[in-house]
């Protein structure tokens, strides 16, 4: 059975400082989170999209989605209030015989498809798999307005999507983060609590998570050149 993907896009994103959802702002003339959709979609590995949103943005969102050709192959329910429970919500509509679930931020459009490819395939092998890009910065640790120490950069890498799970691993992490009423910032984290190891694979610079309006002219430009790279 192919892997389903789960891509919330329930979230209001405050930090676009927009009335409208950033995964619902246009980029090239259609919202974010198609193009997200599109991606997904030529992915062979891939048999299905549940996207958890506002209740509210269902309706609307469906026309989209049958304009893109997209409503056979995307399924909207209803989300939660914070990413976990969307997730958790898209999750309770996943077969469980499903081999692989494959979480997503809706907003990272540029997502390769061999990274899809590559986390699913090392989740079968090993039943977690992340995708990171090295740490260039020098990054410490505060306390407020004070540094309390530096951590070493070697060490730390910035996390991206999609990340790919076994369905009975995933599960485990759910239940028992809902048992302790624990909320995480990734799926991963719920993994590792099992003291399962997560596979981390090497991501993409361009693989962006559009959140704030400066993000918006680099995903103009690569959107650009995808289309141009498609063309060619």
């Amino acid at each position: 059975m192919k892997a389903v993907a789960i891509i919330p896009a329930a979230g209001e994103g405050t930090r676009m400082r927009t009335t409208s959802p950033k995964q619902f702002l246009s980029l090239a003339g259609v919202p974010i989170l198609v193009h997200t959709l599109r991606k997904f979609s030529r992915c062979s590995s891939i048999g299905m999209a549940i996207v958890p949103m506002r209740k509210s943005d269902i309706a609307s969102f469906e026309p989209v989605l049958d304009k893109e050709g997209l409503l056979g192959f995307a399924r909207l329910v209803p989300g939660g209030i914070h990413r976990q429970d969307s997730v958790y919500s898209g999750f309770q509509e996943v077969d469980p015989q499903t081999d692989v679930v494959v979480v997503h931020d809706a907003v990272r459009p540029f997502v390769e498809l061999q990274s899809i490819d590559a986390v699913i395939a090392e989740a079968y092998s090993s039943g977690a798999a992340i995708l990171a890009i090295p740490c260039t910065d020098t990054i410490k640790q505060v306390d407020k307005t004070h540094v309390v120490t530096t951590l070493p950069r070697d060490k730390i890498v910035l996390v991206q999507t999609p990340q790919a799970f076994r369905y009975g691993l995933l599960k485990e992490g759910f239940e028992r983060a809902r048992a302790e009423n624990f909320y995480a910032t990734d799926e991963s984290c719920l993994v590792e609590r099992l003291g399962h190891a997560v596979t981390v694979l090497r991501g993409s610079e361009t693989n962006i998570k559009i959140t704030k309006p400066a993000d918006l002219p680099l995903a103009e430009l690569l959107i650009r050149q995808e289309q141009a790279a498609a063309k060619a």
